[in-house]
């Protein structure tokens, strides 16, 4: 799968999504401090799902009404960086294919996934 992750994702994270075999651009080892809308752009050049720790990406979705590959918002505070890396990789591999072109929030006991309207 390829993903996006900003630059707010801990590395653990990245590391494990490129262990089990996605293909991870990393905004913190490309382009540190870049706009969000410009993170959401190159996404989707790269057809890619984004993975963000930033609320700000609902605002450009919803609000803005930004076109986009596919978000997956990260609220796993108070877990630790391995417990949060395993977490992120099972959730994709469980549920990847339905977050393309969808807006999904992963929390520790719940992933919610709303496709985009058409």
């Amino acid at each position: 799968m390829n993903l996006l992750a900003d630059e707010g994702v801990e590395r653990q994270i990245v590391e494990r999504l490129r262990e089990v075999g996605h293909t991870v651009l990393y905004i913190a080892e490309m382009e540190p401090g870049i706009h969000d809308d410009v993170i959401l752009a190159r996404a989707n050049a790269s057809h890619a799902l984004l993975v963000t720790l930033d609320k700000d990406f609902g605002e450009l979705v919803y609000r803005q009404g930004l076109v986009h590959a596919g978000v997956i918002l990260l609220r796993l505070g108070g877990l630790l960086p391995e417990t949060k890396a395993n977490l992120v990789a099972e959730v994709l591999e469980q549920h990847g294919v339905e977050m393309a072109q969808a807006f999904s929030v992963v929390a520790p006991s719940s992933v919610r996934i709303r496709k985009q309207s058409t």
